[in-house]
């Protein structure tokens, strides 16, 4: 069972973070501008109307960057328009995940995360990286498949409880290995970020300005070094430190949702509808881990349907809400409804984390964000066997029986070479921590940190004006803030 004594959870942060390793330099560099490309460098992009002002179009890579020639996939690819004169060219955006997808998040968010000033001299393009949406997803798990796998306690504190998470996670290996084994073996970020290279040659581009959050700027990095003197802009906002190990990765994420829990409850001790009633911190978070025993015990109840609201919707119900301020009332709602015994208001914050349809169907989200830090960020699938058949715990993880092995090891992004790339990030950052973003601004040949003293998950297109008019600057001019500008919040 999980404990919330700093909201410390390695296993659910397993399945929310980004991978953060790559394939070694020499290796990585040699595929990615190695002969047989001419074709796909030379291919320009078709665009046809497809709602709402936006245009789509298909881009042909390789499957595998060491065999050209042989099988190809389309990536999906999404634009909207420069809105005014003085166009300067294309702004290539990602989400994060991995595994979201950059063309919904372009349909959704496009002319509200994104300045009309910038919106007017930058085509803003989304495309599916490789495994995602709709450019060749990796599929594992039906709907009902999914359901299950979401409620299976990923803490286990008896035996029953292990038996089942390892059989869940062996499941969800030998299902995506049977529906995308062709794909497996080359989701990782490295082909990604090629990929992505012959976006910016399709797109007429001779440079690419790109702006990528969360794991996007991981990719970015990756681009970065890959193809230094290829960066016209970047702009990396909720940055990953590339050099940290799977465990450290997991330790900072813990330390960072913990941070953003207390202030989520600080901010809960304002408001009048705030169910914490001691208003203290301590007290509270004791208040939650009981909350958790009880969801752990018997499920809470759903009038909404048959799903049970156990421990592990619980907690993702809480990770998924402190992703940003502006869920932090739902927040303060659900946990009244559930200290009542009504658990609803928290599978529906899973369900939003988890990209659950109205229709009880999935995204391909967690799929692809799996298959992506499997090969990123690979198990010590031996230790973690090792220690299962000696019974001290046991695999946490797909990636511990995942079909493909990966030799990927963490190592500094420097993209010797660039000019300058602007690092964001925002102090109380649940996901990425603000030190992620310190680090990888210093790796970097040319990185600049801007910070934002806020809370939530990522910076631009939030209500610092301080923040989304220093992206605007540089991305428009070049021109970055001074390194170590803090933007206070407003």
């Amino acid at each position: 069972m999980r404990r919330l004594s700093a909201i410390t959870t390695p296993v659910i942060i397993g399945l929310l973070s980004a991978g953060i390793v790559t394939a070694a330099p020499a290796a990585a560099r040699a595929a990615a501008t190695g002969p047989g490309l001419n074709a796909y460098y030379g291919q320009r992009l078709t665009w046809s109307a497809c709602g709402g002002g936006f245009q789509c179009a298909r881009l042909k890579v390789p499957l595998d960057y060491a065999r050209p020639a042989g099988a190809k996939i389309d990536i999906a690819v999404i634009r909207l328009p420069a809105g005014g004169g003085g166009r300067l060219g294309s702004l290539v955006i990602n989400p994060g995940g991995p595994g979201a997808s950059g063309v919904q998040f372009a349909r959704t968010s496009a002319r509200l995360a994104f300045s009309p000033r910038l919106r007017s001299r930058f085509d803003i393009v989304g495309f599916d990286p490789r495994g995602v949406g709709a450019s060749t997803p990796v599929r594992c798990l039906t709907s009902a498949q999914f359901d299950a796998y979401h409620s299976v306690d990923a803490t286990p504190d008896t035996p029953a409880e292990r038996r089942n998470l390892d059989l869940a996670q062996r499941a969800f290996a030998r299902g995506c290995q049977a529906n995308s084994g062709r794909i497996l073996p080359h989701v990782g970020t490295p082909n990604a970020a090629r990929d992505m290279d012959v976006l910016r040659a399709a797109l007429g581009e001779r440079r690419l300005t790109y702006l990528g959050f969360s794991y996007g700027t991981y990719l970015g990095a990756v681009y970065a070094d890959l193809f230094p003197g290829r960066v016209r802009a970047m702009v990396l906002d909720g940055a990953l430190d590339p050099t940290m190990s799977a465990t450290e990765v997991s330790s900072g994420q813990g330390d960072g949702f913990g941070v953003a829990f207390t202030s989520f409850l600080r901010d809960c001790f304002k408001a009048d509808d705030c169910p914490f009633t001691t208003r203290r911190v301590g007290p509270s978070i004791k208040r939650v881990n009981a909350l958790l025993r009880r969801a752990d015990r018997a499920p809470l109840r759903n009038d909404t349907d048959g799903r049970q609201v156990n421990e592990a919707i619980v907690t993702t119900g809480i990770y998924a809400a402190l992703y940003s301020e502006q869920a932090w009332p739902v927040l303060r709602k659900a946990f009244a409804a559930a200290f009542k015994g009504d658990g609803a208001a928290f599978l529906w914050l899973s369900d939003q984390y988890n990209n659950r349809r109205a229709d009880a169907t999935y995204t391909n989200d967690t799929e692809a964000r799996l298959a992506v830090n499997c090969l990123d960020r690979p198990s010590p699938r031996r230790s973690s066997l090792q220690a299962a058949k000696a019974g001290k715990g046991g695999p946490t993880n797909p990636c511990d029986y995942w079909p493909v092995r990966s030799r990927a090891v963490p190592r500094a992004l420097r993209a010797e070479g660039s000019g300058p790339i602007l690092v964001i990030g925002t102090v109380r950052d649940p996901a990425t921590p603000y030190a992620w973003a310190r680090s990888l601004a210093a790796q970097l040949s040319k990185g600049v940190l801007l910070t934002y003293d806020g809370d939530g998950h990522t910076a631009y297109g939030g209500p610092s004006s301080c923040v989304n008019g220093a992206v605007d600057r540089y991305l428009i001019t070049r021109v970055p803030p001074r390194d170590g500008t803090v933007c206070p919040k407003s």
